[in-house]
């Protein structure tokens, strides 16, 4: 089994998210791609958004049918801080004979030697970095340098570096969106488009804001 391990606040998730899974599942050649929302990402700890279980559930929606794709709820489940070496233990646990490979973006890799235990991550699994195209320079599928968030003597040895397509979405556009009333149909599947509205999420800004003393 080929197994990729895509984390993340998915708050929400996106097409961007979708298209760069899809691209990974192809480039790497996967038999299974998970996706893993986290509880609280230690770079988010303290931002406000959809909870947890909000953000699972739309994960859910926005991989449901598609054969390629699961989600699991291990870091909802163990709550707290979401560390990726724990992830990753858990997996190499329940999937020991497997080929697992840990999806990060470029940009969030620029961080990756602060992360907890960062030596123990690359022996659990092997990094997939996902760059856009017109992100560094050298091949499309190999341990090339990203300009702007990585060079080749930080990448590990026996990682990867794959190109995927360039979407313009951010979950934070999503988000201001929602909060100003403008749409966001293309954005997101439409299932989750249709979550999004009926559980009033990322509106709270918003509803705080009326002035209460003109009712």
């Amino acid at each position: 089994m080929r197994l990729g391990i895509l984390g993340g606040s998915f708050d929400p998730p996106h097409v961007g998210h979708l298209l760069v899974a899809g691209d990974a599942f192809v480039l790497l050649e996967l038999t299974r791609l998970v996706f893993v929302p986290a509880s609280v990402q230690p770079p988010k700890a303290g931002q406000a958004g959809a909870a947890p279980e909000h953000r699972l559930e739309m994960v859910k929606r926005m991989v449901a049918g598609d054969a390629r794709f699961e989600v699991d709820r291990i870091e909802i489940d163990r709550a707290g801080l979401s560390y990726s070496v724990d992830t990753l233990e858990s997996f190499a646990a329940r999937y020991p004979d497997a080929d697992r490979f840990f999806l990060v973006g470029a940009d969030a890799f620029a961080s990756f030697s602060a992360w907890r235990e960062p030596e123990r991550i690359v022996r659990l699994a092997r990094l997939a970095i996902l760059r856009r195209p017109g992100g560094g320079a050298g091949g499309s599928n190999g341990p090339t340098a990203v300009e702007g968030h990585m060079s080749e003597a930080r990448v590990p040895p026996d990682a990867m570096v794959l190109s995927t397509r360039l979407i313009d979405v951010s979950s934070t556009e999503i988000r201001e969106r929602v909060r100003t009333g403008r749409s966001i149909r293309g954005f997101v599947p439409q299932s989750v488009e249709q979550y999004i509205l009926a559980q009033r999420l990322y509106r709270y800004w918003t509803e705080c804001s009326i002035d209460w003393s003109a009712r």
